[in-house]
C-alpha cells in the first residue's frame, strides 16, 4: 500500500514538475517576444523566431504576419507620398508656366507703344490667365470628387438629350476643327440614374479630352450589358504608342511626359471619381489608333 502512495505521489509530483517547467518555457517565449518586440526596429525586416513551445509557434506566425501587413503598409503609404509630391511638383510647373508667360506679355506690353501690338500682347496674357483658371477649376473639381461626404441627388435621367446637350456645350470647339460628332443610340428612350451634374462633368471631360487629344471627330455610341447600358466615346489619336490605356484615370496622367500638352491630367480623374461614386465603371481601351472611353450605367428604362 505503502508502495502504491509512494508511486502516486511520485507521479502527482513529476506531472507537477512537468507543468512548472512547461510554464517557465511558456513565459520565458512570452518574455522573449516581448523583448523582441520592444526593442524591434520598425525598418527592420527581421520577424519573430519561432519557439518549440507548443502553440508559440502560432503566435510567432501570427506576430510575424502582422509585421509582414504593416511593412506592406508602410511601403504603400511611402509610394503614394512620393507619388503626391511627384503631382504636386507637375500641377506647380502647370500653374506657374501660364503665370510666368502672361507676365511676360503684360511687360512687353506696358513697354509697348504700338496699339496693335500693346493689344496683341494683352490677349496672349488673357490667354495664359484663362490657362491658369482652367487649371485651378479642374484642381477644385478633383477635390470635390474625392471628398467622401461628396452629396449626390441621383434620380432618372435621359441619356440621349443630355448627350446632345453636353455637346452642344462643345459645338464652338467642334465648330473651329470642321468636326461633326456620330451620335448613335440603338434606344432614344433609354433613361439611368445619375446626379445630372456629376454625369455632366463626367461627360463633358470625356468629350473635351476628344476634342483635346483625337485626331478626327469622335464617334459617341450606346450598348446594353445585362442591366447596365454602355455609352461609348471613341476617336483617332496621333500617337496611340505614347498612351497608357490602364493609366489614363490616374491623378495627373498626361501621355505626353514632357508636360507641353495641353490640360493638367486631371479631367478623366475627376471623371473616374464622380464615376465610382454613382456606381458606374468607366474604362478606356485602344484599338489601333482609336481610343475608346465607355461609361457602364444603372439603366432604369428604356425598350
Amino acid at each position: 500500500m505503502e508502495t502504491e502512495n509512494i508511486s502516486l505521489l511520485l507521479l502527482v509530483l513529476g506531472l507537477g514538475m512537468g507543468l512548472v517547467l512547461a510554464s517557465v518555457r511558456y513565459l520565458g517565449e512570452m518574455h522573449r517576444i516581448a523583448r523582441f518586440l520592444r526593442g524591434r526596429d520598425e525598418e527592420s525586416n527581421v520577424r519573430v523566431a519561432a519557439g518549440g513551445a507548443p502553440g508559440v509557434t502560432d503566435l510567432a506566425d501570427a506576430i510575424n504576419a502582422e509585421l509582414d501587413r504593416s511593412a506592406q503598409a508602410h511601403v504603400e503609404a511611402m509610394r503614394r507620398q512620393q507619388e503626391f509630391q511627384r503631382d504636386l511638383s507637375a500641377l506647380s510647373h502647370d500653374i506657374r508656366t501660364p503665370l510666368m508667360g502672361a507676365k511676360g506679355y503684360l511687360q512687353l506690353a506696358c513697354d509697348e507703344e504700338d496699339p496693335a501690338a500693346r493689344a496683341r500682347h494683352l490677349e496672349a496674357a488673357a490667354s495664359r490667365i484663362d490657362t491658369t483658371t482652367e487649371l485651378l477649376d479642374q484642381l477644385f473639381a478633383y477635390t470635390k470628387s474625392t471628398d467622401p461626404d461628396l452629396v449626390l441627388k441621383m434620380e432618372p435621367v435621359a441619356l440621349k438629350p443630355f448627350v446632345e446637350e453636353v455637346l452642344l456645350g462643345q459645338y464652338p470647339a467642334f465648330e473651329e476643327r470642321g468636326w461633326e460628332p456620330a451620335v448613335t443610340f440603338g434606344d432614344a428612350a433609354v433613361t439611368v440614374e445619375a446626379d445630372r451634374e456629376a454625369l455632366s462633368r463626367i461627360l463633358t471631360n470625356l468629350v473635351v479630352n476628344a476634342l483635346r487629344h483625337g485626331m478626327a471627330a469622335p464617334t459617341i455610341g450606346e450598348r446594353r450589358e445585362g442591366d447596365r447600358v454602355v455609352l461609348s466615346i471613341a476617336n483617332a489619336v496621333s500617337d496611340p504608342a505614347a498612351i497608357d490605356a490602364d493609366r489614363l484615370f490616374d491623378r495627373f496622367y498626361q501621355a505626353d511626359s514632357s508636360r507641353g500638352a495641353k490640360g493638367s491630367g486631371l479631367g478623366l480623374s475627376v471623371a473616374a471619381n464622380l464615376a465610382r461614386a454613382m456606381d458606374m465603371e468607366i474604362s478606356a481601351s485602344l484599338a489601333g489608333d482609336v481610343l475608346a472611353v465607355t461609361l457602364a450605367m444603372h439603366m432604369l428604362g428604356g425598350a
